[in-house]
C-alpha cells in the first residue's frame, strides 16, 4: 500500500469546474482508493493504492473526474517520498520565509534550464526560481498574486507540453504531512 496526494489543476478557480471536496473523496473511495482525505479547496486529495503507478493513477483519477463532473481536470499523483524529498530539497530557506513568498510548481515531466533561457532573471530580481526534480521552486516575496516571475513562468510557450500545477508552501509541507500515513477520511 502506498499513500499518495493528488494534485488536481485549475479546480474551483473562480466559480469554474466546481468539484466539491466530499464529491472528490467519494469519486476516489469509488475507484477503490483507501484512506481518502482532502485539503483546502484548490484540488488537493490524500489516498492509498495498492497497485499503479503515478501515471496510471493520475489518468484514472482524471477520466473518473471526467465521467462524474462533465469536465476534463489535469492530474498529476505523487507518493509520500517524493513530496517529503521535494519539501526538503527547497533551495530556498523556506523556514525563514512567510508561506505566501515561497511556492512549488510540480510538473509532470522533468524540465531543464533550456526551458528558460531566453527568461532575463535579473529583470525580476528579488524574485528568483530554481528547478528540482520535476518542479519549480519560486521566491516572490510579494506573494504570487504580485509576482511577475509567476506570470512569466506561467505563459503557455514555457509551460508547452507539461502538467504543471502550483501550491504555496504551507500546503506543500501539509501533504507531505497527510501522506505520511494512512489518513482518515477527512
Amino acid at each position: 500500500m502506498t499513500t499518495y496526494a493528488a494534485l488536481l489543476r485549475g479546480i474551483n478557480v473562480g466559480g469554474n469546474k466546481k468539484v466539491p471536496m466530499a464529491e472528490l473523496r467519494s469519486l476516489l473511495q469509488g475507484l477503490g482508493y483507501t484512506g481518502t482525505a482532502t485539503y483546502l479547496q484548490s484540488g488537493n486529495a490524500v489516498f492509498t493504492a495498492e497497485t499503479g503507478d503515478e501515471e496510471s493513477l493520475a489518468a484514472e483519477i482524471s477520466r473518473a473526474i471526467e465521467k462524474h463532473f462533465g469536465f476534463d481536470v489535469d492530474v498529476l499523483v505523487r507518493d509520500h517520498a517524493y513530496l517529503r524529498a521535494v519539501r526538503e530539497a527547497c533551495p530556498f530557506p523556506a523556514a525563514e520565509l512567510e508561506a505566501k513568498q515561497l511556492h512549488v510548481t510540480y510538473f509532470s515531466k522533468p524540465v531543464t534550464e533550456e526551458r528558460f533561457t531566453g527568461l532575463d532573471r535579473a529583470a525580476f530580481a528579488p524574485e528568483d526560481f530554481r528547478l528540482g526534480d520535476r518542479v519549480l521552486y519560486l521566491y516572490a516575496p510579494d506573494g504570487l498574486g504580485r509576482s511577475k516571475l509567476a506570470e512569466t513562468l506561467s505563459r503557455p510557450r514555457l509551460l508547452k507540453g507539461l502538467i504543471a500545477t502550483t501550491r504555496n508552501w504551507n500546503t506543500v509541507v501539509k501533504l507531505v504531512e497527510l501522506t505520511e500515513g494512512e489518513p482518515s477520511g477527512r
